[in-house]
């Protein structure tokens, strides 16, 4: 069976739950800071009945109705054996323009770039490669992501200050296999 990449946005959330090894490089072009490096990225899929999604649509003004449920996103450092910092979480909802999926709104409690409230663009390219823009109160990002198989997935970001590109990023992003569930394929490849 030929891998299909996800072309609306509630697949991509379902595609991506779980727990993530992320490499990334991102590059400055106005300072000598590096903060290219190494985390983890853990998604849990928000259905549309959940109160996290009324509580982020009454903060952006939107429906709840309107949503098609969404995601949390947490960040913590490899390292790091307890739970990732509230800092570096966000829910994001998806408010799609029609049945299709392939476009609409993100809303966010937090941003990426700046950490308020934010409302993104989003639309699916053809060929499965996810696109999103956001523009902040002083900065504007734009991210695209897409899958390579179901567990690696490649996002390339950059962010644009007013005096223009002010940093790009790569990750290359792996998906983590549980011993149980790793156990569980050797099994059923030893069959």
């Amino acid at each position: 069976m030929s891998f299909q990449p996800p072309m609306t946005m509630r697949d991509f959330f379902a595609k991506s739950e779980g727990i993530w090894f992320i490499k990334r490089d991102v590059h400055h072009f106005d300072s000598v800071v590096n903060e290219s490096g190494e985390s983890n990225l853990i998604v849990d899929v928000i259905p549309p009945d959940s109160p996290q999604v009324e509580k982020v649509c009454a903060m952006q003004g939107f429906d709840p109705k309107m949503a098609r449920g969404g995601a949390s996103f947490r960040w913590m450092a490899t390292t790091d054996e307890k739970e990732p910092n509230a800092n570096y979480a966000a829910n994001l909802i998806d408010i799609p323009d029609d049945e299709t999926g392939l476009t609409g709104k993100l809303i966010r409690d937090k941003g990426y770039v700046e950490g308020i409230p934010v409302i993104s663009r989003y639309w699916f390219g053809q060929d499965g490669i996810l696109t999103i823009n956001t523009d902040y109160d002083n900065n504007q990002g734009q991210e695209r992501a897409w899958f390579i198989n179901d567990d690696f997935r490649v996002r390339v970001s950059t962010t644009k200050m007013m005096n223009g590109i002010n940093l790009a990023a790569y990750c290359s992003e792996r998906r983590c296999v549980s011993p149980a569930k790793l156990e569980a394929m050797l099994a059923k490849h030893l069959e």
